[in-house]
């Protein structure tokens, strides 16, 4: 699974990296997570509010952070 957090690196951004990556492990999902500043590469994904969070090339998120639940249903499909 190929998770991508798009972002120019604010609070918001690094909170919902640490919420994947801690969901990630609780449910032992083989992920793999990526951080995407630069803004030309978030705005390729239609993408025009942040965080964002993009997984197998499909965006779930824009403008906020996910809850936990929220991010282990993903993990889960």
């Amino acid at each position: 699974m190929d998770i991508k957090v798009l972002g120019p690196g604010c609070a918001k951004c690094e909170k919902t990296v640490k919420l994947i990556k801690e969901a990630i492990a609780e449910e032992a999902a083989d992920a793999r997570v990526e951080k995407i500043t630069d803004l030309m590469e978030i705005a390729g994904y239609g993408v025009f509010g942040t965080p964002a969070v993009v997984i197998d090339g499909e965006v779930k998120s824009v403008g906020k952070v996910p809850k936990k639940k929220e991010i282990k249903a993903w993990l889960t499909k």
